[in-house]
């Protein structure tokens, strides 16, 4: 157990069917249509084993058909000449094609039939993974209803279990037909329930059916196992389940996939929880949720439940999926975390191989279990939202792992959202205010911009994130004077700068062009030196007022400037220097901003307007893309601690013109429009000329929520009521 722990990799292809409807992870990230260049991105990473698809519901979607082997054989050469090992993966929590079933043996006959098929086309290929995690599988499929065949019962969950089980069986078996020295990497997910005490028996069952797909495969499961009678009791035939005594199938390796969701409690006093937890087994009602969201005492975390694996199975282990959806900092602190885990079982003597960062082209619809086409897309370590991947900052954490089993970042140094007291828990009289971690030995975040809405919201969401920062004035920091901001840059040490300071007044701008020139140019392109100089990090801030106003489309990043007003072409000016002088610097062009956190903004203008029956006028030739400042900070930041560079578009999506965007909020608010004042922007009266057309979009596939779902949420976060469904 000498070796050092292996950083492998995983690309997230589940197919999986609901009702007649098949959903292909493959086909929602764009890998079909990238190929080779996605191998390429994976090569970077250094690592050298990958969970990679060759999977029977994408090659033979029908019975005894030909296949076409071009993009996968291409892929997995490519993997070759990369010196990459895969670990191919045929059955992805599917259910088959269309002509198999897990109730006559078709299915298990099928994808043995299919696997020699893979073993004979690619006879160089040694580890597989015939069916992913068989026991969450026959959960969905057969117990919760939620995949086809939309089982719910233990009859039909056993039976499916049973069945991809015996098919990994019976699929290894056709593959060392042609490689005896054939590999079985298996996987599951690595769970555990805790309970009150009178859920203890139903704790005590799941924690054993946790087992019971490798106990199945290890030929464990006879008239002694605790599981037998429940077997039986089912339906399912002593026949059938002693088919693995005489049938066993080690693993190679067990390989447990660890999520924040994987530790569940059990608790009878369902008032202390929504009602999404809530369920019950017939016998008791319970909630069921994630043990972080819980004051559990319990010893409980991904080391017990490694040093309980390594117990009952005795046989080598990995990590075969990390990942985790949140902020790209807490990302950064999950994989920190399961890496060091996994290093300190291995010292305790642990037999553990690798940790495997999963989902490396990200995933989608798993916020609703892939029960819908598309959904919610989650990057992973490289962001796929565009045509084009972009490494997220877990990218360059995986390169240093791989390359010096050793990686550091500012933001490790503080918790992650499930470790801090502050975390959203339920059966607890009052949440636990976070004791902010004294991290003086921590680089900070160095925040421009005490006294406007973008600094003060960046220090608030860097506070909800645990990110280190100091926010700072223009008196602490005068962008003017370099000596200033050498000095402040030399004792703060910050790893990165976000400077939101800046000319704000734009009409102001066209009789003030010297102050405007000094604040939104020169200010910042000194800074931009400055920390290119010193290798730190910088984001700063453009404007949608950098484009004249004629194209009738929204302006994406590669769009020529052509600003119609001093603001504007102080923007463009500061752009074209710092991209010169720091070509590491990240640019953000984001449209007029709204934030429930301070009364200066036009949302919160208008609605002070119409409360009180003032007349509000407003431009209704004018479009524009408003922006919901916690939307952008969030993005942006992530951006930032990926290592983006260049010009970025961060808007919420949608437009609207001035007027039609004031209506909406007076009706959502429920008041009446008639104090609207609909004009055209030649009777505003304003000094600087305005583009007719500001509304702005990503070509690097940042999209934020529509403008409407960042109005529900500025409502919400106020805690006003609103109207829904409204259409301007």
């Amino acid at each position: 157990m000498g070796k050092e722990i292996e950083i492998w990799g995983g690309v997230e292809c589940t197919i999986n069917r609901v009702r007649d409807q098949y959903f292909d992870q493959s086909e929602y990230s764009g890998h079909y249509n990238r190929g080779t260049s996605d191998i390429d991105l994976i090569g970077s990473l250094g690592i050298k084993m990958l969970r990679y698809p060759v999977l029977w519901e994408k090659h033979q979607r029908i019975k005894d058909g030909a296949i076409d082997w071009t993009f996968i054989e291409k892929n997995l050469e490519r993997l070759r000449e990369l010196q990459i090992t895969p670990i191919a993966g045929l059955v992805h929590h599917g259910s088959g094609p269309r002509h198999v079933s897990f109730f006559d043996g078709s299915f298990e006959n099928g994808l043995a039939e299919y696997a020699g098929l893979v073993i004979q086309k690619f006879p160089w290929l040694e580890y597989f993974t015939p069916v992913n995690e068989p026991l969450t599988t026959a959960r969905f499929c057969g117990l919760y209803g939620h995949w086809y065949p939309h089982g719910t019962s233990d009859y039909t969950f056993y039976k499916v279990l049973l069945s991809e089980c015996k098919a990994t069986v019976m699929a290894m078996r056709e593959i060392r037909k042609y490689n005896p020295g054939a590999k079985l990497i298996q996987t599951e997910d690595l769970g555990k329930c805790y309970s009150t005490p009178l859920l203890a028996y139903q704790a005590d069952f799941e924690n054993q059916r946790r087992w019971i797909s490798y106990d199945f495969l290890c030929g464990k499961v006879n008239q002694q196992h605790p599981l037998w009678n429940r077997l039986l009791q089912s339906g399912i035939s002593e026949e059938e389940i002693l088919y693995f005594v005489e049938n066993n199938c080690v693993p190679h390796v067990a390989g447990f996939n660890y999520y924040i969701t994987s530790e569940r409690y059990l608790d009878h006093d369902v008032n202390k929880y929504p009602e999404q937890y809530h369920g019950g087994n017939g016998k008791h009602k319970y909630a069921d949720i994630e043990t972080v969201k819980v004051p559990l005492k319990q010893e409980n975390g991904l080391s017990v439940l490694l040093h309980e694996a390594w117990e009952h199975l005795q046989i080598p282990l990995a990590i075969t999926e990390c990942h985790l959806h949140s902020s790209r900092e807490d990302q950064m602190r999950w994989f920190n975390t399961v890496w060091k885990t996994v290093n300190k079982v291995k010292e305790e003597g642990v037999d553990i191989k690798a940790i495997t960062a999963w989902a490396i082209f990200g995933l989608t619809g798993w916020n609703k279990l892939v029960t819908e086409p598309w959904g919610v897309y989650e990057p992973g370590v490289f962001n796929v939202s565009s045509s084009c991947p972009r490494p997220t900052a877990l990218a360059r954490f995986i390169q240093e792992l791989t390359k010096h089993k050793v990686y550091y970042h500012p933001v490790l140094e503080n918790e992650g959202w499930w470790q801090r007291a502050n975390r959203q828990q339920y059966g607890i009289k009052k949440v636990v205010q976070m004791k902010r971690k004294k991290a003086t030995n921590c680089s900070p975040l160095l925040i421009l911009g005490q006294t406007d809405t973008l600094g003060a919201a960046y220090a608030r969401v860097c506070d909800d994130r645990n990110i280190h920062h100091l926010l700072i004035s223009s008196a602490e920091l005068d962008l003017q004077d370099e000596k200033s901001i050498e000095q402040v840059i030399g004792e703060l040490k910050p790893w990165g700068v976000v400077d939101t300071s800046g000319y704000l007044q734009l009409d102001a701008a066209e009789s003030n062009v010297e102050a405007c020139l000094n604040a939104s140019c020169n200010g910042p392109v000194l800074l931009s030196s400055i920390c290119s100089k010193n290798g730190i990090r910088l984001l700063t801030f453009s404007t949608d007022q950098v484009f004249n106003g004629v194209k009738d489309t929204p302006y994406t990043e590669s769009d020529k400037v052509d600003p119609l007003n001093i603001y504007g072409l102080s923007k463009a000016l500061a752009e074209e220097k710092i991209t010169t002088n720091n070509p590491d610097a990240l640019i953000i062009r984001t449209g007029n901003f709204f934030s429930p956190w301070e009364q200066q903004n036009f949302v919160s203008a208008t609605l002070r307007d119409v409360r009180e029956g003032r007349i509000i006028t407003a431009a209704e030739d004018v479009l524009i893309s408003p922006t919901y400042v916690p939307d952008l900070v969030s993005e942006t930041l992530d951006l930032l601690l990926d290592g983006a560079q260049g010009i970025y578009h961060v808007s919420n999506s949608g437009k609207t013109s001035w007027a039609d965007f004031a209506t909406l909020v007076a009706i959502m608010a429920g008041y009446d429009t008639a104090s609207i004042r609909r004009v055209s922007t030649d009777q505003m009266e304003h000094i600087a000329p305005r583009p007719l057309n500001s509304v702005l979009e990503s070509e690097k596939g940042i999209k934020l929520p529509p403008f409407e779902m960042a109005l529900q949420n500025f409502f919400e976060a106020l805690g006003v009521n609103y109207q829904t469904g409204i259409a301007v």
